[in-house]
């Protein structure tokens, strides 16, 4: 199993000439954050996470969480060093307000932090990318006191986070949830319910957990307009910030699962738990949303960071296996990585790897404007963007990745079925990420239900207008982004043709619409990974570079060519309608099979 190699260059590149980073930097609030400090300290990072948490990966899957009789929960072994250095180090603190202890760098930094953090070991990574989400939103909808009392702490890595959304007979379908939140008296709730799919809600990585809770209280509107958010820490916290009592929540169990092994996801139950309304009563859902959007494009990145760690591992396999002979060679064995089709396979990962790092960053970058531009115009047309991108981030970001690895393990050969060679680890351990944060099929209905008719499809269009730009600097740049050039306008049409159908369909045939989403959120990733290498390609000159320039033009025209054109193929899936979705009831759906 070969050890893990931060692709710092390609990061560098692609903040300083792809993205618009340096951008980031003149933003209020960021001037510290220049591209050269940014650069040193994703250095060091992916220096840490090599050397520190890499190693923990493999052994922490195959030692996996367990659960004690008392309702403890006890990590892998090598995972408890490890995050006490990575609190030491700080690395969870680096995008947070530096009044409570935070490293005010902007989110597209910590991005790249999560991508490398997720690479090492997306088990461990899990933890910190948790607390973050709840850090998120208690900073947006805490008030003074809450914010003291938990967020130094939870920004330092000392407590660690949870989202508790799920419960057992609701799933998806959040508005089905029964938890229950009795006022006391003084302020604050009896917490009773139980929640299913809590990732580290009980574990020895740090003293204190912060759940935030989703519940009812009385009276509440049913569906999710009756839900509101609470604080409830496993310890209840004195005033003068020690840890008191046990608060009553229990781990009832741990789920076994087919991948990431190391974190442990659990069952909890809550019997009259000590909680603390965040904001107002049922706001729960637009206080969720701000970590789940966050944790969205978050976990997009994890399907790119999977993607890369199996990427880099069946790469040295292609090098170091002996196997056939390769056309020309010399009469003996070679290394498979010169058959043409082993060949097919490693471009294929490693262009839409580097279309993936593209998509995310390009998104974190906006979120920055969004969030720290002054100029009110600029940082709406960013937050539209943001929204538009997030579903297609986090979808295409996923799909591609359990795509990857699965080409990675197809390295490999029969090897890459063999669990000591660590391949099947990250095919097992990128499963869920299409899964979890709101599956990719509830991610395409966000995209056409809410996200395209914004500004009655305008926004959607104008960004559309946005890519077709990149077409007359294609045209510009010579015969050798021709190729580039004429592929992207085809799939651009494309992806009008289908946006236009989705605009004039979705008002007065939604089921049609919906049946369509999942092809047509495709579409956009590969169109939008497409305009992202174009830009690469003719950003590569200017770095000085002739071999990095050499790559992203092989890149770009790669995907282009092999990838790209996909996207047309899912026209007719995309507006093909309801009908034949529907036209078969379960019985016939069985054909020949009985059910017993």
């Amino acid at each position: 199993m070969s050890t893990y190699r931060p692709p710092l260059t390609d990061l560098a590149f692609v903040l300083e000439h792809v993205v618009g980073y340096p951008g980031v930097a003149r933003l209020p609030g960021y001037e510290h954050a220049d591209l050269d400090t940014v650069v040193d300290l994703l250095e060091q990072c992916g220096d840490f996470m090599a050397k520190v948490v890499a190693p923990t990966n493999q052994s922490g899957d195959v030692e996996g969480a367990r659960r004690q009789p008392d309702g403890s929960v006890v990590t892998p072994a090598p995972f408890k060093a490890a995050y006490r250095q990575y609190v030491d180090a700080g690395w969870g603190s680096v995008p947070f307000p530096e009044e409570f202890g935070g490293g005010a760098f902007p989110w597209s930094v910590n991005l790249a932090i999560q991508e490398m953090t997720a690479s090492a070991n997306m088990a461990f990574a899990l933890c910190p990318l948790l607390t973050q989400g709840a850090i998120d939103a208690i900073l947006h909808y805490g008030d003074d006191a809450q914010k003291q009392r938990y967020l130094p702490n939870m920004i330092s890595g000392e407590w660690t986070g949870t989202m508790n959304l799920t419960e057992p007979q609701a799933g998806s379908d959040v508005g089905a949830l029964a938890t229950r939140a009795a006022p006391n008296g003084d302020g604050t709730f009896a917490i009773t319910g139980q929640k299913i799919f809590i990732t580290y809600g009980e574990h020895d990585l740090a003293e204190q957990i912060v759940h935030l809770v989703l519940a009812r209280t009385p009276g509440a509107p049913a569906g999710t307009r009756g839900i509101s958010c609470f604080i409830v820490p496993k310890f209840l916290v004195n005033e003068d910030g020690s840890l008191g009592e046990h608060n009553p929540v229990t781990c009832l169990s741990i789920e076994h699962k087919l991948g990431i092994h190391g974190s442990p996801t659990c069952v909890l139950s809550y019997e009259g738990a000590t909680g603390y309304l965040i904001g107002e009563e049922n706001l729960g859902m637009r206080i969720m949303f701000v970590m789940m959007n966050s944790a969205r494009l978050s976990v997009g990145t994890q399907g790119l960071a999977i993607g890369e760690r199996a990427y880099q591992q069946a790469l040295d396999f292609a090098q170091d296996r002996r196997q056939g002979l390769a056309i020309g060679a010399d009469g003996k064995d070679s290394a498979i990585i010169e058959h043409p089709d082993v060949r097919r396979l490693l471009m294929t990962q490693r262009a839409y790897l580097a279309a993936l790092r593209r998509m995310m960053l390009f998104n974190a970058v906006q979120m920055d404007h969004a969030s720290h531009d002054q100029d009110g115009r600029a940082a709406a047309r960013a937050g539209e963007v943001v929204g538009l991108l997030t579903p297609i981030c986090k979808s295409f970001g996923t799909d591609l990745g359990t795509e990857i690895t699965s080409l990675a393990l197809q390295v490999y050969g029969g090897m890459g079925f063999i669990e000591e060679t660590g391949a099947a680890q990250h095919y097992r351990d990128v499963r869920i990420t299409p899964i979890y944060e709101g599956t990719n099929g509830i991610q395409a209905a966000d995209l056409v239900g809410r996200k395209l008719g914004v500004r009655g499809g305008g926004s959607a269009m104008e960004f559309i207008a946005t890519m077709r730009e990149v077409e007359a600097e294609l045209a510009s740049a010579g015969d050798d982004f021709d190729l580039i050039r004429m592929e992207l306008g085809r799939q651009f049409d494309a992806l009008e043709t289908a946006t236009a159908w989705m605009l004039s369909t979705g008002s007065t045939d939604p089921d049609s619409a919906l049946s369509g989403s999942t092809p047509y959120l495709r579409m956009w990733g590969l169109c939008v990974g497409g305009w992202l290498l174009a830009r690469s390609a003719l950003a590569g000159p200017a770095t000085g570079d002739a071999e990095m320039a050499e790559t992203q033009l092989v890149l770009a025209r790669f995907y282009a060519e092999q990838l790209l054109p996909q996207c047309a193929g899912l026209l007719g899936a995309a507006t093909a309608g309801s009908r034949d979705l529907f036209a078969l009831d379960a019985g016939r759906l069985a054909g020949a099979v009985r059910r017993g």
